[in-house]
């Protein structure tokens, strides 16, 4: 799909149907970045969103070994690490 940049005061703009709006879920404020020359716009999200649903779905926590227990205890460990 082609757009025409319009003129906004000393910036431009395009205008974004409203089908690819929805289709994208953008609202009022949007995300914009560059990546290798092309303009991005996404759907704002707060900061860490979905980070909750995602540690749900990798399972409880407390069946996790400790990795610190698997490593066996160097001479330092054993005879000079003083507390």
């Amino acid at each position: 799909m082609k757009a025409e940049l319009v003129r906004i005061g000393n910036s431009r703009g395009i205008r974004i149907p409203k089908a690819i709006l929805e289709q994208c879920r953008l609202r009022d404020t949007v995300d914009l970045r560059v990546e290798e020359e092309c303009l991005v716009i996404s759907a704002k999200r707060a900061p860490r969103q979905g980070w909750n649903e995602a540690f749900s779905a990798a399972g409880p926590a407390n069946k996790d070994p400790l990795l610190l227990d698997s490593i066996p205890a160097s001479e330092f460990d054993r005879e000079e690490w003083r507390w």
